[in-house]
Parts: C-alpha cells; sequence; structure tokens
C-alpha cells in the first residue's frame, strides 16, 4: 500500500501542475484589457507652460524661440579654446577697465585700484541660442543667448587713506542675451571692421564679495544692494539702443582695393571767421576721408586773407564711394601754440556722380552735430570742384604709386634745398600725474612751441594730432623736443605738472623719411608715447 500511495501522489501532483499552467494560461490570455489605445504623442508647442516646466526645468531658447538656432558645435570649440580665450578676455577687461578706474578712482578718494589676480576660470560660457539677421547690408547681425556660471579667481586691491583692502569676486553667474553687430564688412580677414554689442535686455547677475576672509555679501542687506546697482549699472551702459564699441580692424588702412580716386581741387573761400584778436587769420584747408587723417591732403597757407583763393588741385584713393565722406577742415595758422579750427563741412562720395565735375560752395560749421548751437554763427564758405572716377584693374597699381611718390614729396612754395617736416603724435601709455592727469603734449623745434589738446583724466590718451614745419634746408643736426604735460582743470596751486619728456635727433628721420616709434618718456616710471616723423624735401 505504501508504493501504490507514493506512485498515486505523484501522478497526481503533475496533474495538478499542467491542469494548473493550463487554467492559467488561459485566464491570462483572456484577462488583458481589450480597449488599451496608443499612447498620445504631442508637439512641444501645444503643452502647457506648467507642463514644459515639468519637462525641462531650464528651457533653451531654440525650444522657446523657434527663429534660435542651436549651437552645440560653437559650445565645444569655445569648450576647447577657453583656456587661450580667458587669457584674451581678461587683458581686455584690464584695458576697458582703466578709463572708469581714473575717472571714478579720485571721486571716492581712492589711491589706487589693481587687479591682483583676475582670470575667469576653468568652466567656459555655454551659449543657449543664437539668432542671425539678414539686413542686406555690408554688416552682420547676430543674438546670441549667452548663460555663465564660472568659477573665476578675480581680486581687487583697493588703497585709500594710505590703506589697502584686499576684495575678491568668487560664484560668478551671468545670463544674458546681446546683440553683436560686426560692420563694416571688408575684403580684409577677418572680414569686418568693428564689434557693436548691446544688451537686449537687463542681465541677470549674480556674485559673492570676500573682504579680508569674510562674506561681504553675508552682511544684511548688501547682497540686494550690490545685485541691484551692477544690474542698473551694467543696463545704464550697454542695454539697446546703448552700445559698446570696439575696432578690429582700421577701415581706412583694411581696405587695401581701390575702386576709384577723387579728384578734389580747393577753389577758395569767403569771408572767413576771423580768429585772431589782432590781424586777420591764416587760413589753410585740411582734407581726408573720414578718421583717416595720417592720409590728410594740406593746401598752402594764406597769410592775412579771410578770402583766400588756392586753386590747389588733390588727388585722393577711394576704397568705397559707398560709405566714405570726404572732410575738409579749414584751419588757422598758428606760430604759437595749436592751430584754431574755423570750420568744417562734409561731402558724401555716394552724392557725386561718376565722372562729372561738380563745383560746390559748402557753408562751413563747427561740427556736424545739428543740434549744436555754435552751428547757428556764420563761419563763412569753401568752394571745391569734385570728379570722382572709377577706374580699371589695371590702373590700380600706377595710381596708387604715383600717389605714394606725391605724398612723399613736400608741397609747392616750399623753399628750394628745404622740405617739409611732419610730426604726427599718436598716442601715450601709463602717463600719471602726482596731483592730477589731463595730459597733453608740448613741442619745441627751433624755438617754435605748439601744443596738442589736452584729455581728461586719461593715463592712455590718444590725439592723432599733426604737426608740421617748413625749413630751409634738412634738420640734420636738429633735435626735437617733445614733452608731455597735465593741466589742472580746477583750482589748485599745482597748475601745470609735467609727465615725462624725450629729446629726438632729427638725423634718422632724414636719412630714413619716416619713422614711426613708441619711446620712452624721461622722468617717468613707466610712460611711452608713439610719435610718427616725416621728412618731405622739396
Amino acid at each position: 500500500m505504501g508504493i501504490v500511495s507514493t506512485i498515486l501522489g505523484l501522478v497526481g501532483f503533475g496533474w495538478g501542475v499542467g491542469i494548473g499552467l493550463l487554467v492559467g494560461y488561459f485566464i491570462f490570455i483572456y484577462s488583458q484589457p481589450v480597449d488599451v489605445k496608443d499612447p498620445l504623442v504631442r508637439p512641444l508647442s501645444d503643452l502647457d507652460a506648467k507642463t514644459l516646466r515639468g519637462l525641462l526645468p531650464e528651457i533653451p531658447h531654440w525650444v522657446k524661440s523657434p527663429d534660435y538656432d542651436r549651437v552645440d558645435w560653437l559650445n565645444k570649440f569655445i569648450r576647447d579654446l577657453w583656456p587661450f580665450l580667458d587669457k584674451a578676455i581678461c587683458k581686455i577687461i584690464r584695458e576697458q577697465a582703466k578709463p572708469y578706474i581714473e575717472e571714478y578712482g579720485p571721486k571716492f578718494k581712492l589711491e589706487s585700484i589693481e587687479f591682483e589676480q583676475l582670470t575667469l576660470g576653468t568652466l567656459p560660457p555655454t551659449f543657449t541660442g543664437i539668432k542671425v539677421y539678414d539686413t542686406q547690408e555690408k554688416e552682420m547681425i547676430v543674438e546670441p543667448s549667452l548663460k555663465f556660471a564660472g568659477n573665476p579667481n578675480i581680486i581687487i586691491a583697493v588703497k585709500a587713506f594710505g590703506l589697502k583692502a584686499t576684495v575678491q569676486l568668487v560664484d560668478l553667474q551671468v545670463f544674458a542675451t546681446a546683440r553683436v553687430t560686426l560692420r563694416p564688412l571688408i575684403e580684409t580677414f577677418p572680414c569686418f571692421s568693428k564689434i557693436i554689442v548691446s544688451l537686449m535686455e537687463k542681465p541677470h547677475v549674480d556674485f559673492g564679495l570676500k573682504l579680508v576672509g569674510g562674506d561681504v555679501m553675508a552682511i544684511p542687506g548688501v547682497y540686494r544692494l550690490v545685485q541691484d546697482i551692477i544690474k542698473e549699472q551694467v543696463a545704464d551702459m550697454f542695454l539697446w539702443p546703448k552700445t559698446f564699441e570696439m575696432t578690429v580692424v582700421d577701415e581706412a588702412s583694411a581696405a587695401k582695393r581701390p575702386v576709384g580716386i577723387l579728384h578734389v581741387k580747393v577753389v577758395r573761400a569767403k569771408d572767413l571767421k576771423k580768429k585772431d584778436f589782432m590781424g586777420k587769420s591764416d587760413p589753410y584747408v585740411k582734407l581726408h576721408f573720414g578718421d583717416a587723417h595720417h592720409f590728410a591732403k594740406v593746401t598752402r597757407t594764406m597769410k592775412g586773407n579771410l578770402n583766400p583763393e588756392w586753386n590747389e588741385p588733390f588727388k585722393l584713393i577711394v576704397h568705397d564711394p559707398q560709405t566714405q565722406n570726404l572732410e575738409l577742415h579749414v584751419y588757422d595758422w598758428e606760430k604759437v601754440g595749436s592751430h584754431e579750427k574755423i570750420g568744417m563741412q562734409v561731402v558724401p562720395l555716394k552724392d557725386l556722380a561718376p565722372e562729372e565735375t561738380v563745383t560746390k560752395t559748402l557753408t562751413l560749421v563747427k561740427t556736424m552735430d545739428p543740434n549744436d548751437p555754435a552751428n547757428q554763427k556764420r563761419r563763412g564758405e569753401l568752394t571745391v570742384e569734385l570728379n570722382y572716377k572709377p577706374f580699371k584693374e589695371e590702373e590700380m597699381k600706377n595710381i596708387e604709386e604715383e600717389d605714394a611718390e606725391e605724398d612723399d614729396k613736400a608741397p609747392e612754395g616750399t623753399p628750394a634745398g628745404g622740405g617739409l617736416l611732419v610730426l604726427i603724435i599718436h598716442e601715450a601709455e601709463d602717463v600719471e600725474g602726482k596731483h592730477h592727469t589731463n595730459p597733453y603734449v608740448r613741442v619745441i623745434f627751433r624755438g617754435e612751441e605748439k601744443r596738442t589738446k589736452h584729455i581728461k583724466k586719461n593715463r592712455n590718451p590718444r590725439w592723432d594730432h599733426r604737426m608740421e614745419w617748413v625749413v630751409d634746408e634738412p634738420p640734420v643736426s636738429d633735435r626735437m623736443h617733445v614733452e608731455v604735460m597735465s593741466k589742472n582743470l580746477g583750482l589748485s596751486y599745482h597748475m601745470k605738472e609735467p609727465l615725462g619728456y624725450v629729446d629726438i635727433n632729427l638725423s634718422d628721420v632724414v636719412n630714413n623719411k619716416r619713422i614711426n616709434e613708441r619711446y620712452q618718456l624721461i622722468d617717468s616710471m613707466n610712460g611711452k608715447i608713439q610719435l610718427e616723423l616725416q621728412w618731405k624735401p622739396s
């Protein structure tokens, strides 16, 4: 009986397992819901704001605005170049901060403000999208959206009343949308002349400040105050339509392919304004394209004449007749000091028909600002003849060589055996006075003194001022004394202050015809000055 019971038990177990699996299978199959539908797929644009925020806590611009493009390739490019970009950006920050430090430092009684450490850290910014505009003009406009949460190391040392404090900026976050304009587009690499930047909305700026080991931002009320000041100051300087402009390539020197030549004949002037207190003015005319002062043409000086007649022809190389403007400035020649401007006027080249000679009588004004009340005063008239002649490609080389030869010669009327000595004072660097820094340049040559205008509160001034001397013989044994001075603009005992000087032997200028060098100023710790000297023999 024991064996039979065991066999029957195994058989019953086998049948039970089999029947259980079979019943379970049918129950599983026939118990599935028959009303199952396919999942609903909806585009992001159909979702409400709450759902989108749940799916994408930080929605990139290329999702919010279809006209923004993804720029993952640009982010990778910046990530690889960031160690080098960091150094370049920090250099620009130092240069751009200098004028503001020099201007606002004395107002708050600060003796000095210096960067002890300046690096934006190892985390590069990220572009969440970029928009490109097609304006059909010679420019390119892009609007990048920037997000930067970096780990900078910026330490600023401030010295006041003999005490020194160190401020460290940490945990910087900047979210901004900017408009970057590259214009005008030119035929020389990098193919644009200027970068113009403005902010399209107030940026989000967040950071921490540490002073002597403590957290300044932890002081009640300071965090909100500093944030508001920073946002307002940045918005006041760069919020559209205000812009920050940086010149990349000098358009006048970059445009190497001339397209034509402008013939200008300075005929006469009439009823010029008298600038001298005693006697009449000694007028002459300087003409050039826009900011290209280095390529200016100058007429001869007419002594004691308010109705002079020059009838002098000039030729100027044209690179872009649609954007270039001919500027004509009438000056009163002064033996001592800088020459006084009588008036000026501008002629757009786009208003001239090619191959057509026109005579224009221009009413002189003080500035080209239509709202300047000084333009209401009568300054006289200037008559010129203009003829713009486009030329063919094969004519380009001959005309450029001819123009260069004319530039190397003194103007008509220069004494035989003598010539024209030209000094162009470009800029100075790191000049600083003990009591004030409002620099100007004083030049003495053969007992005659000339000066530039002064520039208010600037340690790195730029003048681009041209001075000329007509001499009877080459100045091979002469020296020129160039001195940078500071002029006090307020009420103070220290009216003038020397900032450094240099004495230049002119024999090298006569032998080489042209010298353009940066000189170390004597009696100045770090001051330098860039001077260009030209000798044009008769």
